[in-house]
């Protein structure tokens, strides 16, 4: 059982807070502020509690040493407008000065840890130094889990370790989606290739009533079913793979779902000519690049009898119009059934959130993930090491 943060008493705690704000940049400037804004949204409230809080984040991939370029100095004005409240800055030298001088209410951001050699190799000396900096670990950074840092993972066993607001709903929702989903539960999965998603595909097709398949992986199944390819994306070598997703799938009593039509065209390009085809006559001098209208109409079917719905990959290649069409359609037909409360939706990583947004949905969806490997990480049902240690504290 993992505690979550407001579930303790922080009126006069130094709070260590190991946040995700690795933002986009542009002319040194914060471009998309999405990731600040949300981190500030949950720890007013423990300011307002009186907490005093040490925020930890890397910032980009420095290699070890210090660059200008990625410090996070950039962005606490952005932090500080966020919070409403001004932000003081320290290196990780001058840290340990600047956050016994903290009053209840007041926030000090940590020069980016990546300076440091030691974070990405979850050193335990750096792991002491941090710990060092407050009286409780917040771990508010799920984007970052997957990764056995001495932020986020070394330090956790150091002191007494919490869930921060944002863990803590990832981590909800996410259980509320795989771990015990209400049934009957489906998976879209979608991406270019199979051998990219083989322990995610295994680990679903054991936890899920239905699981609908894209993208240039549906090709892969339908090649291995005998289809032809004409020009399109799959991989001849993942038959055997396929067959053993297949047996699995079928021991679990989940069915699979594959696109009954597709969209060929003869070159990949924005508003080319195409044309809609059985899945299983694809031309020769053509590539599949969308699922079609009928498959789009099947798999709704599937998405309408579903309390739970899990979303990972486009369906086609849904960044040039009009191969985007069947991402779009099913997103929307997933926003109005969860707006229409027959079910929870939850999805992730970045093609995933990426199509989402162009379908304009993203904000109805019941939970949108943007941890990317994390996420990718979870649903193949591997232990993250900075959630593993939050769940192996003793209470605080």
């Amino acid at each position: 059982m993992i505690r979550p943060v407001n579930d303790i008493d922080l009126a006069g705690k130094r709070l260590v807070v190991r946040a995700d704000l690795n933002v986009p940049m542009e002319g040194g400037r914060v471009s998309d502020a999405t990731r600040i804004t949300r981190f500030a949204e949950g720890m007013k409230p423990l300011l307002a509690g009186g907490a005093a809080l040490v925020v930890l984040s890397h910032f980009g991939r420095p290699g070890g040493r210090p660059d200008p370029a990625l410090s996070l100095r950039h962005i606490r004005d952005d932090l500080s407008r966020a919070l409403s409240r001004p932000v003081r800055f320290a290196t990780l030298d001058e840290a340990g000065d600047a956050a016994a001088r903290l009053d209840p209410g007041q926030v000090l951001l940590v020069e980016n840890l990546r300076f440091d050699p030691g974070e990405e190799a979850n050193d335990p000396a750096l792991a002491r130094r941090l710990a060092a900096l407050g009286d409780i670990f917040v771990s508010d950074a799920f984007s970052c889990a997957h990764r056995a840092h001495a932020s986020t993972e070394a330090i956790a066993h150091l002191m007494p370790a919490v869930a921060g607001p944002l863990m803590a709903e990832e981590l909800g929702a996410l259980e509320a989606a795989l771990e015990a989903p209400k049934r009957p539960s489906v998976a879209i999965v979608g991406g270019a290739k199979v051998s990219t998603k083989i322990a995610l595909l295994k680990n679903l097709v054991g936890r899920v009533d239905h699981l609908i398949v894209g993208g240039g992986m549906a090709n892969t199944f339908l090649f291995a079913d005998g289809a032809p390819m004409g020009k399109s994306l799959h991989e001849a070598n993942q038959t055997d793979t396929v067959a053993e997703i297949r047996r699995l799938a079928e021991a679990a009593g989940c069915t699979i779902h594959l696109p009954a039509d597709v969209v060929v065209a003869r070159v990949f390009k924005a508003h080319a000519d195409t044309e809609t085809v059985p899945a299983t006559q694809c031309p020769d001098d053509a590539m599949i690049l969308d699922a079609g209208p009928r498959a789009v109409a099947d798999f709704t079917k599937v998405l309408e009898d579903a309390r739970t719905i899990l979303w990972n990959g486009p369906l086609g290649a849904f960044e040039i119009a009009p191969f985007d069409a069947a991402t779009l359609a099913l997103a929307r037909v997933a926003a109005d059934l969860t707006r229409g409360g027959t079910c929870v939706s939850v999805a992730g990583g970045g093609d995933t959130v990426a199509a989402l947004n162009a379908a304009g949905v993203a904000g109805q969806f019941t939970y949108v993930s943007s941890a990317g490997g994390a996420f990718l990480e979870w649903l193949e049902g591997r232990t993250l090491p900075g959630v593993a240690a939050l769940q192996q504290q003793e209470k605080v």
